[in-house]
């Protein structure tokens, strides 16, 4: 009798998939849309922003001026990110995750409407306003898509189920790099329906998601409501026989007591979580210094400076994208296989070698004919190591590595770095780039080796654990066992909470 459950604890049951895909569609597609959707129509927002100042004084803006504006738009999206990052801690404890997540809908259908109408209302303030709340926007989701994954998953599909976010925001970016070729929507006219699409996701959420429950793991811990989480864990497993996660769940709640509510402040003062802290930093941070948004920034400088011809780089680009998506889906499949600290070391690593190679064939590709195509295998190579491994992983490390009264504060310090360092990449590569040419993926490669290092030595394996199981392997590194339970997160548990 006690290996039915553990059977059916293996199966994706059909309420559980479609709460992933209802939940990652609508927003974690929208922050991959929104990071590719401006390059395309670029020339054509420059010279729509360019009018509408004529039209204002008679005058057109001078270039440095049109530069700063087109610059400003960009950077809205990260800089919202990080004011998204910021919100999820009070929101997800007053709303939840799944009433977080319909709350960040009017993050995205706000500023769709008034992209779409930026044009015909003559007026490129609305674009910089819709950034920065797209950004906002993509800040939350990135945020809570993987808690609120995480938290509903058991624990042998919390990998998988974690990377799914990541699939979409690849999915994002690709369909972003479609829509935007110019045969279709990036011309003078369909611009604004370009950047108008990222509403039709959030739409979609706000209609279904309501129908799918909320995270059993909030409502027993934090609403103290037992009846709702049993329920919801029943609709989830598809099994009545909930009894021993809910023992996992309780025994959690008890250890959390003491603690209350963990701040951020609070979570860098706590001895326990010292290494689990430092290693979010660190793998976040490494996530995106590592030079990926250089990449998809600035892809198409890149392949014209291998050689692409400039009426084939949107192709290609979109063929980059398609890859992309493809070893996403791989890592949806092998993270439970492998393990999370595995795809980390081999996706840290291959980057590394591609930015090696690349800085060395970008300095010979004016003397070796061929070189241009290493430079395109590099990029191709690197985009590989990054979505097996840096893009979809760290995120499903937070929520693995922190209890619940200290995941939210964990989440808004990982995504304050990730979109701190989106930003400053998204601003200082283009300088980098004109002081350093070839050699400018060696300060990358530095950081993916760094990275690689770093979590050869700390990272522990977390995949098949339950959260406790993964808090008593940090507890023994952090050396607090004989610290007093009131102080910290976690005590040392009794086993008999292993192998449910």
């Amino acid at each position: 009798m006690e290996q039915v459950p553990a059977k059916k604890e293996r199966r994706l049951t059909l309420v559980l998939g479609l709460a992933t895909l209802i939940a990652a569609f609508g927003s974690s597609f929208q922050y991959g849309y929104n990071v590719a959707v401006i390059n395309s129509p670029a020339q054509f927002m420059k010279t729509f922003y360019n009018k509408t100042y004529y039209e204002r004084n008679n005058d057109y803006m001078d270039e440095f001026a049109l530069t700063l504006l087109w610059s400003v738009s960009v950077s809205m999206f990260p800089f919202g990110g990080f004011v998204g990052s910021l919100m999820v801690g009070p929101l997800v404890n007053n709303f939840g995750r799944k009433g977080t997540l319909l709350f960040n809908n009017i993050f995205s259908i706000v500023p769709a409407v008034l992209m779409g109408c930026s044009k015909v209302a003559g007026s490129f303030e609305m674009i910089i306003l819709s950034r920065l709340l797209v950004g906002i926007c993509a800040g939350l989701s990135s945020n809570v898509v993987p808690m609120y994954l995480g938290e509903l998953a058991p624990k042998n599909l919390r990998g998988g189920l974690g990377v799914v976010p990541q699939l979409f925001i690849t999915i994002g970016i690709l369909v972003a790099q479609i829509f935007g070729l110019r045969s279709l929507l990036a011309s003078e006219e369909g611009w604004p329906i370009l950047l108008g699409v990222t509403g039709v996701p959030a739409a979609l959420q706000l209609l279904l998601l309501p129908f799918f429950p909320e995270s059993p793991r909030y409502l027993l811990i934090q609403k103290k409501d037992e009846v709702a989480a049993q329920t919801a864990l029943k609709r989830l497993r598809g099994w009545d026989d909930v009894g021993p996660e809910m023992e996992e769940i309780r025994q959690e709640d008890e250890a959390e007591r003491a603690v209350g509510f963990v701040s951020v402040l609070k979570l860098f003062r706590t001895r326990s979580l010292r290494w689990q802290v430092i290693s979010v930093i660190v793998l976040m941070g490494g996530q995106q210094l590592s030079g990926v948004n250089a990449i998809y920034y600035y892809a198409d400088q890149i392949y014209l400076s291998a050689g692409v011809k400039e009426n084939d780089v949107q192709y290609v680009t979109v063929g980059t994208g398609a890859v992309n998506v493809l070893m996403t889906v791989c890592a949806v499949f092998v993270v439970e296989l492998l393990g999370r600290r595995f795809l980390l070391l081999l996706g840290f690593s291959v980057c590394f070698t591609a930015c090696c190679v690349l800085t060395v064939a970008l300095a010979l590709q004016d003397t070796i004919s061929w070189m241009p195509y290493v430079s395109i295998a590099c990029i191709i190579a690197y985009v590989v190591g990054h979505a097996l491994g840096p893009s979809p992983v760290p995120a499903v490390l937070i929520t693995e590595t922190f209890l619940q009264s200290s995941r939210p504060a964990a989440f808004m310090v990982g995504g304050s770095v990730h979109w701190l360092s989106n930003f400053t990449v998204g601003l200082i590569f283009p300088f980098v780039q004109v002081g350093l040419g070839a050699y400018s993926f060696v300060i990358f490669g530095v950081i993916c080796l760094l990275t690689t290092i770093y979590t050869f030595l700390v990272v522990p394996e977390t995949k098949a654990k339950t959260f406790i199981e993964i808090n008593q392997i940090f507890t023994k590194m952090n050396k607090v066992s004989e610290v007093r339970p009131e102080k910290e997160e976690l005590e040392e548990f009794p086993p008999s909470t292993r192998g449910q």
